[in-house]
């Protein structure tokens, strides 16, 4: 009886290790893969001498960046964009899937990652074009995906990033950060709470405003900034983890060209 028991503790130690071996070999897998996708960008050669230059008017002036996305949404369509934020992890393609569970769960392209990609609101149109990009990415303990958001809550960090790159194949824009706040998904039952997570295109002026009033209102400090209606926003969100289902997020506009 003694050696079957031992016998069976020494399978189970053995299958342990060896689960513990290959969570950890996936680990650093998948690590290495979501750091490179950061590089993605950089390994595209464009020829710079074909990009319209400001004396022809008539062509439409794309940036090497944007011909360089372009290129990338060869490999998959679903990428819409590029996200840049200095001195931070993020710098990473954009997606957008016919659902919000997809790229939770795989990365640009479509094989399984623990860490996602960084993706777009389903809901968000872009012809005609919505009010909010509502775009979400997963806090990494490792420091890879939108982990750095959190450092938007210390306001000298804020003070030095107040705005950030984010590039389609039309548009290479900036945008300014208007408020850091917390939030969480609330219950049904729970009123007068600020579901951020359900603005994506304003109906009318009022309930433009009502979001960046309450975004305001949420801040963790006083940015200086606001929005207008007729703005282009764009919200960043990702799991805080201080209490049960809580957010971190950066609710943003366009910063038009002087």
């Amino acid at each position: 009886m003694d050696k079957i028991l031992r016998r069976t503790f020494y399978i189970l130690l053995y299958i342990a290790i060896f689960l513990s071996f290959s969570y950890i070999v996936m680990y650093y897998i998948n690590m290495k893969n979501t750091k490179a996708q950061s590089n993605l960008l950089n390994e595209i050669h464009i020829d710079t001498t074909s990009i319209p230059q400001d004396d022809e008017p008539t062509k439409p002036i794309k940036t090497e960046r944007m011909l360089k996305l372009e290129e990338l949404q060869k490999e998959n369509s679903d990428i819409i964009g590029w996200i840049e934020i200095s001195d931070t992890n993020i710098n990473y393609p954009v997606l957008q899937g016919t659902d919000n569970d997809f790229y939770m769960t795989h990365n640009y392209e479509k094989k399984y990652a623990s860490s996602g990609s960084i993706f777009l609101d389903k809901d968000y149109s872009w012809e005609p074009q919505s009010t909010n990009l509502l775009i979400y990415g997963h806090n990494m303990k490792n420091g890879t995906m939108f982990k750095d958001l959190l450092k938007y809550k210390d306001k000298n960090f804020f003070d030095s990033h107040p705005s950030f790159r984010f590039t389609t194949v039309n548009e290479d824009m900036n945008f300014e950060i208007i408020s850091v706040f917390q939030s969480k998904v609330y219950y049904k039952h729970e009123q007068n709470v600020f579901r951020y997570y359900y603005f994506i295109n304003a109906k009318n002026e009022d309930e433009f405003n009502s979001f960046v009033t309450n975004a305001k209102n949420a801040s963790l400090y006083d940015t200086t900034k606001t929005a207008n209606y007729g703005d282009l926003l764009m919200t960043l969100s990702t799991c805080a983890y201080h209490t049960e289902d809580r957010k971190i997020c950066c609710s943003c506009k366009e910063k038009i060209k002087n």
